[in-house]
């Protein structure tokens, strides 16, 4: 079985059909990424550990795919959420060329998360950049801009990764993830957590998230916010097996900036985008804290923040394309006109915000009690706070947006399509499934769950105990966040600082080329000029020493002895003689 699962790698079925796809009908094209998208979760649920595929890349040893716990899970819910995601697509009337660019962005994710070397991963590393630039280019306008400034991020981060994998070359002797564990200490690991901390948004790194998501086609922000940041959480794990405590506080930091941002926004695309840094934290704290525990529950969060939020993105969509409006103060009263998208809404917010029986109320149990048992109090407490405005965000997402009243009438808002319905309830409802039965998921964990109880006293306590902090704290809130406007972030300093000093070093070093280029010039047309008429010259210089007899000196008046011009010949020779004897 293992060897004819290798026969079709899942990354390159993905990408035949995003070739194809701009040459068919709307409908087959998007049946076909149906198809495509749900059979590599099922191809990745059924290939046993150890398939794998070695070749040789650029002359190199490399696995072009190889299956563990780790890629199984990564395909299983990439494939599943991209067939969600296609349907969705369809119904939102997504042309067949944007569906081809993000297809292809699924599939060099798979390309990446399923390669079994270093080489093979930064490959499809930076094919990953490219395919999900052209999908936030494809919708023009605004999304253009953004979408330079997110090429121009992640080719940075992706060189810095890049660096560092060649510099592990160079230590191991091998690109193979199987010669050395995880990246090789110093230099290499800084190098690499920087670069893969650009595609999961380290503090500091984070803005192209908020700055790119909400730009492009509703349908696309779906595919955008799930395949980067994930992949990047994939890298981080595989590059830091055993974890790294700045890791985990890293992770913890991005939760609760990511989660004060989110709160300040009204954009919901915005919101949203500000929550996956939020998120993503969690699942970096988890790979850094390097426990079996810990490990298992970053991927749990990676699973589960996977469908609530594409499903969030998802819900959001139908608002902006229904409503005609990002804002959520000229919002309101929604859940009547789009009941539905309201219900499958409030799924994804409690699965997000942690609530008993959903599904993120598990994987961030898991990842808060392995900081707890590993005495990481900050991380544990930060954690902590973070879950309670990620409360207070959804409860201000769906108040404005859903159930607060308004005297804006929707009764000719039209409700989502059924393609949109089907997607959205069928993500709705494996939140729930895995959130009340968690078995499901663990079995295919990668680490360990023999101490993840999540259906404890305790913890079941704690994730009420954080909703009515939520709760309180929105009613507390609500006032002044309502008249807060946009919020600067750290591309307030960082955009203008690269504008400005991209432009500034490109004048200085034009400046300074022109100014050498005149000097030399100059130079140039004296020295040809005094080789020429060297008489003014000597008129000069005879005048700076003595003013009697510098008016005489002019043509034939320089005429020299034979026996003069001998002497300066020897003289000549004779230097000449000593600097190649010395």
């Amino acid at each position: 079985m293992a060897s004819a699962l290798t026969l079709l790698p899942p990354a390159f079925v993905v990408l035949a059909v995003a070739l194809v796809m701009p040459l068919l009908p709307r409908r087959l094209g998007h049946g076909l990424g149906v198809l495509a998208t749900g059979g590599v979760a099922v191809w990745s649920y059924l290939a046993p550990a150890g398939t794998h595929l070695p070749v040789t890349f650029l002359g190199f040893d490399a696995v072009l795919f190889n299956v563990d716990d780790f890629s199984r899970l990564m395909g299983i819910i990439f494939g599943l959420i991209a067939a969600a995601a296609v349907l969705y697509s369809y119904s939102a009337a997504a042309r067949n060329l944007q569906t081809a660019y993000a297809l292809g962005y699924v599939g060099t994710s798979l390309g990446a998360v399923f390669a079994g070397d270093w080489l093979t991963m930064i490959f499809f590393w930076e094919l990953m950049a490219v395919t999900s630039t052209l999908l936030v280019w494809d919708y023009g306008g605004e999304a253009v801009r953004a979408g330079y400034r997110y090429a121009i991020y992640h080719a940075l981060g992706g060189s810095l990764f890049m660096a560092a994998i060649v510099w592990q070359y160079v230590e191991v002797g091998s690109f193979l993830f199987t010669a050395a564990e995880g990246i090789v200490p110093g230099i290499p690991a800084a190098l690499a957590a920087v670069g893969i901390g650009v595609n999961v948004g380290f503090v500091g790194l984070h803005t192209w998230l908020p700055d790119t998501y909400p730009r492009p086609h509703v349908a696309a922000s779906v595919f955008l916010s799930v395949y980067t940041t994930k992949t990047g959480v994939y890298g981080m794990a595989r590059a830091f097996p055993d974890g790294h405590l700045l890791i985990a506080y890293m992770g913890a930091a991005m939760a609760m900036v990511g989660v004060v941002y989110a709160l300040l926004q009204n954009d919901m695309r915005r919101l949203l985008s500000y929550h996956i840094q939020s998120q993503v934290g969690y699942m970096v704290a988890g790979v850094g804290i390097g426990t079996a525990l810990a490990t298992a529950g970053a991927f749990a969060h990676v699973f589960n923040h996977i469908l609530y939020k594409a499903l969030l993105f998802m819900t959001a969509g139908v608002v902006v394309a229904r409503a005609d409006e990002e804002n959520l103060k000229y919002l309101g009263g929604l859940r009547g006109a789009l009941p539905l998208t309201a219900l499958a809404f409030t799924v994804a917010a409690l699965s997000i915000s942690g609530f008993p029986g959903f599904n993120g109320f598990v994987s961030k149990g898991m990842i808060t009690a392995a900081a707890h048992k590993e005495h990481l109090d900050g991380v544990y407490y930060i954690l902590l706070a973070a879950g309670v405005g990620t409360f207070m965000s959804f409860i201000k997402f769906g108040y404005y947006a859903f159930f607060r009243g308004t005297d804006r009438n929707w009764a000719t808002v039209e409700r989502a399509a059924n393609g949109q319905v089907l997607a959205m309830l069928g993500v709705a409802a494996l939140c729930v499934v895995f959130g009340l039965y968690p078995d499901a998921l663990f079995s295919i964990l990668p680490g360990s769950t023999a101490d993840a109880h999540p259906f404890t006293l305790s913890h079941i306590g704690e994730g009420f105990a954080l909703a009515a902090l939520g709760v309180v704290g929105f009613a507390v809130l609500k006032k002044p966040l309502s008249k807060i406007g946009a919020v600067p972030d750290v591309d307030a300093i960082i955009n203008p600082a690269a504008f400005y000093g991209t432009r500034t070093l490109v004048r200085g070093v034009t400046d300074l080329y022109a100014a050498v280029d005149r000097v030399v010039a100059g130079g140039s047309y004296a020295v040809a000029g005094s080789v020429s008429n060297p008489y003014p010259a000597l008129r000069r210089t005879a005048a700076a020493f003595s003013r009697d007899g510098a008016d005489d000196i002019g043509p034939g008046s320089l005429r020299a002895t034979i026996a003069t011009s001998i002497l300066l010949v020897v003289l000549v020779l004779a230097a000449a003689l000593v600097s190649l004897l010395g």
